[in-house]
């Protein structure tokens, strides 16, 4: 039980000293025992801090204090505004979400009408009000969200913003115009670029359309993450489409959600990871993973098939079908799976795709950092919204014992901040933003599930985010502050 005591006035004095800690700084080295003094928002001291005062002091006995989760793979963009407490987020450790993931980003967007798809995950069209990026930022701000933001921009965006039908490439005048784009996001601190080559409103965009709008993120330090043109059967062309990308454009390469999906691509992971691991030789390249054998996105009849269960999560023309399965709604109108799936779009699905043996073995892997690709829209949303993280420490650190406790961490703090360049964020050191959670390694865990998805972590004590108090898991509550910010990213603009 998290417990407080005031302590009387001193010359080391803090805001928040935090006792008797755990601690597991995020770099992937076993925990310590120590003092953590917080101040003005930052980590002030770590160690046997004997002669602080503070006005708040936490006896952390026998719990584990480590750096903030960052959730390097969210469509949280319109959230983050229009629901700034990020519940679902703030309760499972979560102290920094990045969006803009899979080409689909809230900014820089102007719609025609409702939003193509899949930018409908975002929601309708009343959610997108950001025709340029700061204008994004300056929203993100001054709605004060209980978690930091960074953004990615998305690919399927920008062809939006500049095409008149998006089932072709893109003119050399319209990727101009994208690149502008894309170029003020980068001014603005954007991470990078996104693209979800998969996707029925870019899978019609050449290789060629993606490394000319690449071009500028090397002068602003950014990124290039892709949701593959494939996961499937051609899973190692579209890995060496984007390393090929990332080479043309000197930037480094993250694949979302790393993934073996379809029955007859399971085992593949081995020969996957070699590619990864072979690239990485000449470039910088890394993944993501959710901690979960089933994905979820929009139905998509290229995935629909009866070789393993796809829950509806919703319909527009049928709401009534969302929490079935597929199968049990094509037999209900007595039609085959594809003809069911056709009359229930627009929709969203879960899909139950992947072998547990694939994605321990990504999961492990040393490139890996963790994402949830959560769906905050989904009526139904697939768990890993609420528990991906704590199911990372939980189920695979300490049930499965996939790794130590420590690389659980690091895969979820430090590695994914020194990723994306959020600086002096993802450790628990001196001088750095106090983005910190404190949990019971015995008994956290995730809570939420297939068929009762919205329910927060078990094991989670307290969240500070830049050093505020913003969640207390005794009572499973957020607190008034709302401490987040946006986080441009910080590596220095350079000559191309």
């Amino acid at each position: 039980m998290l417990s407080t005591t005031h302590a009387a006035d001193g010359e080391r004095r803090c805001d928040i000293l935090i006792r008797h800690a755990l601690v597991i700084d995020g770099s992937g080295a076993e925990p310590v025992a120590a003092d953590v003094a917080v101040h003005k928002g930052r980590v002030a001291a770590i160690g046997k801090l004997d002669d602080w005062q503070a006005a708040q002091e936490i006896d952390a006995s026998g719990r584990v204090l480590s750096p903030g989760f960052i959730d390097v793979h969210t469509h949280d963009d319109t959230n983050v505004i229009r629901t700034p407490e990020m519940f679902p987020k703030l309760s499972q450790g979560v102290t920094t979400v990045v969006v803009g993931n899979c080409g689909i980003s809230a900014a820089p967007v102007t719609l025609k009408g409702e939003p193509p798809d899949p930018m409908n995950l975002l929601g309708k069209r009343e959610a997108f009000h950001y025709p340029s990026f700061a204008s994004y930022v300056e929203a993100v701000n001054a709605a004060r969200p209980a978690i930091n933001v960074a953004a990615l921009v998305g690919h399927t965006a920008l062809r939006n913003n500049h095409m008149d039908r998006l089932d072709r490439a893109a003119t050399e005048s319209e990727i101009a115009g994208m690149r502008a784009q894309l170029r003020e996001a980068l001014e603005h601190g954007a991470l990078g670029l996104s693209t979800g080559l998969a996707y029925g409103n870019a899978i019609n965009a050449p290789t060629e359309e993606v490394l000319a709008l690449a071009e500028p993120l090397a002068e602003f330090g950014g990124l290039y993450a892709t949701h593959l043109r494939s996961e499937f059967a051609d899973i190692l062309d579209a890995m060496e489409e984007s390393f090929r990308i990332g080479k043309h454009a000197r930037v480094p390469v993250v694949i979302s959600h790393l993934k073996c999906a379809g029955v007859e691509n399971w085992g593949r992971s081995s020969e996957v990871l070699h590619a990864l691991e072979r690239a990485a030789r000449h470039q910088h390249v890394g993944c993501d993973c959710y901690p979960y054998t089933a994905s979820s996105s929009t139905l998509d009849l290229k995935q629909v098939t009866g070789d393993y269960d796809i829950q509806v999560t919703w319909s527009e023309p049928h709401p009534e079908q969302g929490g079935k399965m597929l199968k049990q709604i094509a037999a209900e109108w007595d039609v085959d799976l594809h003809a069911a799936a056709a009359r229930l779009m627009p929709a969203g699905a879960v899909y139950h795709c992947m072998s547990d043996d694939d994605v321990n073995r990504i999961l492990s892997h040393p490139a890996t950092v963790v994402g949830s690709d959560g769906l905050p829209n989904d009526p139904l949303p697939h768990p890993r919204l609420w528990g991906a993280f704590p199911r990372v420490l939980g189920y695979y650190s300490r049930e499965q014992k996939l790794f130590s406790l420590a690389t659980a961490v690091h895969k979820m703090t430090g590695l994914s901040a020194q990723r994306f360049g959020l600086d002096l964020r993802g450790f628990v050191r001196v001088g750095y933003h106090a983005d910190l959670v404190l949990f019971d390694a015995e008994t956290v865990r995730d809570a939420a599930s297939f068929t009762d998805p919205m329910q927060p972590a078990h094991g989670i004590e307290a969240v500070w985010v830049n050093g505020e108090l913003a969640y207390r898991g005794q009572d499973k509550k957020a607190t008034a502050a709302r401490a987040g910010r946006f986080l441009a990213r910080t590596v220095q603009k350079t000559s191309a």
